[in-house]
């Protein structure tokens, strides 16, 4: 796809405060594995980011793009100052914030990255519920304890078995990739019967013979979810506000083209992420009412009471704006 036919332009913002040579030459970011990450995939194979940077009065920025499986070097990238964006679950932005609020190096995101369910999975024929697990199966998480997936999953064990057994299933988890999962849990030979999977994985599980759904988190969490968000480093945003706004133009001229050019995404995303399914098959994925392509959260509020509840926030947020930067505040979020 030619980068002049994604024409869709948004409205020119207005001219920024700062000027543009005091800000960075190069922005840093980096998004984890599977199709939530999608818009970023769009913005670094068509320089939307580039793009919008240079609409805003800088035209030489230099945009860095890496992928990290799991949100623990996220994290340590973020607060060391080697990432200046990053694409985290919202365990871990809650987490982020937390333990910098009220600081001069307080962290927020900048936005949501889209809205998705995580699919719990299995081979396991007796295994209908969270009940159902024992000590023989193996379920497979980003990162046990931290990733979005494993406090879902104590999240439902919670309002399964009480809040003070939400910690019940998590000696069953292990920390792996989402390829390396999903290809154990379909092959049936691997001591990894389950997984907690992210699209586009869990489509291609559930599709595999013996493999069944147990659990879907929009369930336990009564309805559409953040899934991931846009992280920022520590005083990027302020000591670089053209920058943050050309992140994010980018990131909403994607979801314009997601909803527009949907089979184009998909050769993107096939082609970025070396995913070997078709384009029919993936666009398909992509527009599936279950995938919401927004930079507004929902949601994060319950994530935020569960992880105060059982002691792993400190301080309770009074909203979800209290966790992102003005640049979304005007969104309907929660």
């Amino acid at each position: 796809m030619r980068r002049r036919d994604l024409g869709l332009g948004l409205l020119a913002m207005p001219a920024l405060g700062r000027g543009a040579r005091a800000e960075a030459s190069t922005v840093r970011i980096v998004r984890q594995i599977g199709l939530p990450h999608l818009p970023l995939m769009v913005m670094e194979h068509e320089k939307l980011v580039e793009k919008h940077a240079a609409r805003l009065g800088l035209p030489s920025l230099v945009t860095s793009w890496a992928t990290l499986g799991g949100p623990g070097a996220m994290i340590d990238g973020l607060l060391s100052g080697q990432v200046d964006f990053g694409v985290v679950g919202a365990p871990g932005l809650l987490t982020l914030w937390d333990k910098t609020v009220g600081t001069a190096r307080e962290v927020r995101a900048l936005s949501c990255v889209q809205l998705q369910p995580f699919l719990l999975v299995t081979n396991n024929p007796a295994v209908k519920t969270i009940a159902d697990f024992t000590e023989k199966d193996r379920i497979a998480v980003p990162t046990a304890k931290i990733s979005a997936q494993a406090l879902c999953l104590e999240m439902a064990a919670a309002q399964l078995w009480g809040d003070t057994n939400y910690d019940r299933l998590d000696p069953l988890t292990v920390t792996l990739g989402h390829p390396e999962a999903a290809a154990g849990v379909m092959s049936g030979k691997s001591p990894i019967n389950s997984h907690y999977a992210v699209s586009p994985f869990y489509y291609y599980e559930l599709a595999t013979p013996g493999v069944h759904l147990v659990l879907k988190s929009s369930e336990t969490f009564g309805g559409n979810h953040v899934n991931g968000t846009l992280v920022a480093a520590p005083g990027f945003a302020k000591e670089n506000p053209i920058i943050t706004a050309a992140v994010l133009a980018a990131q909403e001229e994607v979801n314009q083209l997601i909803g527009s050019h949907p089979e184009d995404m998909a050769r993107i995303y096939i082609d970025s992420a070396r995913d070997t399914h078709g384009v029919e098959e993936m666009t398909r994925i992509i527009v599936d009412p279950d995938n919401v392509w927004t930079t507004v959260p929902q949601k994060l509020m319950v994530f935020a009471s569960f992880m105060h509840t059982v002691g792993r926030l400190k301080h309770m947020p009074a909203a979800w704006t209290d966790m992102f930067l003005p640049n979304v505040h005007g969104g309907q979020g929660s």
